[in-house]
This record gives structure tokens, sequence and C-alpha cells, in this order.
């Protein structure tokens, strides 16, 4: 976040409640040493880690077990000019644990296309980012509508 580029930076605990709020966000990683990003449906678990579900034998699992990579969600109202958006950023990894596993079998994410295999992704939150703009006005009381850019 940049002190002066009009938004409202979002602490940790507001975030995570945001993103709570919404179902899907987007996985961004490295796929053949370039960026990747894919959106998937998620949840939080009780610590503030992201879930995800996919398929095993998925690119996707194979590509971010044990690996840094950032999660995004946002909810915005173009018309109002008004949203927010958070970014974490941690290690993911695929869940192995059998007891976990179960769990997360029982009161985890949905994935969007079923597969025969599906594993978990958890996203450990090393880093928890968001910004806010209500309504269209800027921090400094610019109405952000009637400028013109």
């Amino acid at each position: 976040m940049y002190p002066q580029d009009g938004f409202r930076e979002l602490g940790r605990t507001e975030a995570l409640r945001l993103m709570a709020t919404v179902p899907v966000g987007r996985i961004v990683y490295t796929r053949r040493a370039m960026p990747a990003v894919l959106p998937v449906t998620f949840v939080l678990d009780h610590d503030g880690a992201v879930l995800l579900r996919t398929a095993a034998g998925s690119a996707l699992a194979r590509a971010v077990d044990r690996a840094v990579v950032a999660f995004e969600t946002d909810d915005v109202d173009a018309a109002r000019q008004a949203g927010w958006s958070v970014v974490v950023t941690g290690s993911a990894a695929v869940v192995t644990d059998p007891g976990e596993r179960e769990r997360l079998f029982r009161d985890g994410p949905v994935a969007w296309v079923p597969a025969r295999h599906e594993v978990f992704v958890r996203i450990e939150p090393d880093i928890v980012t968001g910004r806010e703009l209500v309504g269209g006005r800027s921090l400094y009381g610019v109405d952000l509508a009637t400028v013109e850019g």
C-alpha cells in the first residue's frame, strides 16, 4: 500500500473477516517459471489458513505443494466505485494428515468440478494485506466520480 493512493489499508483481522465473506478467490503461483493465476473456490479455516480443494493429480496440486503462493479475493461494486481487495501470501502444502483430510472432506471447501481423487491445499497466511475504497471517495474527500483521468 502507498500512503497517498486514496485507499484505506485494512488490518489483518478485518482483511480475513472480509475474505471469509466471498466464495471465490484467485491463487497466484509459478507454472513453468511463469506467473499463473487460477480462480478457485475456498474457505478460511479456523486459524485463518486458506483451504482449497482440487484433483489429486492436477497441475495445480503439483505446482503449489511446498511453494510460496499468493491468494487474492475481492468484492467490487463498479457502479458505486466501492469495494475491497485482500491478498494472503504464504506457504502452500497439500494436506496429508489423515485426520485433517477426513475433517476437510466433511467441513472443507467444495470443488467446482469434483474429481474421483481430491486433495486439500492449505495456505498459511504469513502476510495479509488489504485495502478498501468506500463509495467512490478517497481518504482525502475527493469524489472519484468527478475526477477526470
